[in-house]
């Protein structure tokens, strides 16, 4: 299983980079998490459009999904190219009608409506969903080949639910919108110190953080995390894999 984080930055990409996106491959196999602002651009850096297997989404804010119509375009534009595959399967929940009928442009892409409550097999990997604190209904997932799992918590305030979810995951993709000391519980989004207790509290093996804010110095958000969690602590960057 190889991640690559494609886009970190939480409400709006910052010159040059995207907000939430995230690419899992493992034996030929290409999924995307969240499709956010500017996504479709630095995704193609590591894979070309036309073989994306397969996209998830955790919530329908647009810095998760707003580059899914471009991505829909991309698709139709290389089919008239000849170099279109199947349909591009979008997989969303069904709580929000209206955003999830818009993962649906045939014949080049069709919205799959997922179940939270049940485990969603693609390709190689079994998802495991969890419901996060947010102002709109978001899915925390847990991805696994058997072999090695991951944990995105998406974006969610501070529900101790992430420990059990995340337990000995070997990476933790922790939504880290806000410093210490700030109260998430509102925007329902993580402090680096409330990321920090969760990694610790299930033992994973690092903490990658994401979803990063647009101000302060995000070195203190490691810091931060590390007086709770002692094991390796990184910031979600372009590119960074595991």
């Amino acid at each position: 299983m190889k991640f690559t984080v494609v886009g970190f930055w939480g409400g709006f990409p910052q010159a040059n980079s995207a907000t939430s996106g995230y690419l899992v491959q493992d034996n030929d196999y290409n999924l995307l998490i969240d499709c956010g602002s500017a996504v479709l651009s630095k995704v193609q850096q590591y894979v070309n459009v036309t073989d994306l297997d397969a996209v998830i989404l955790s919530h329908y804010h647009h810095d998760h999904v707003a580059d899914v119509g471009p991505l829909q375009y991309a698709r139709m534009i290389n089919t008239m190219l000849g170099k279109g595959k199947e349909e591009l399967p979008i997989y969303g929940h069904v709580s929000d009608q209206t955003g999830f009928d818009s993962l649906t442009k045939l014949p080049f892409t069709k919205g799959y409506a997922y179940n939270p409550e049940q485990e969603l097999n693609l390709g190689p990997f079994s998802i495991r969903f969890m419901k996060t604190q947010h102002p709109v209904l978001c899915y925390a997932m847990r991805i696994t080949n058997g072999e090695k799992t991951i944990v995105y918590t998406a974006d969610s305030s501070y529900l101790l639910e992430f420990v059990d979810f995340a337990k000995d995951a070997d990476l933790l993709i922790c939504e880290c919108n806000l410093y210490s000391g700030k109260d998430g519980s509102i925007s329902g989004h993580m402090t680096s110190t409330e990321a920090g207790k969760i990694a610790k509290g299930a033992g994973v093996k690092k903490l990658l953080l994401t979803h990063l804010p647009h101000y302060g110095d995000h070195k203190d958000l490691v810091t931060q995390a590390s007086a709770e969690y002692n094991g390796p602590v990184e910031l979600a960057k372009e590119g960074w894999n595991f």
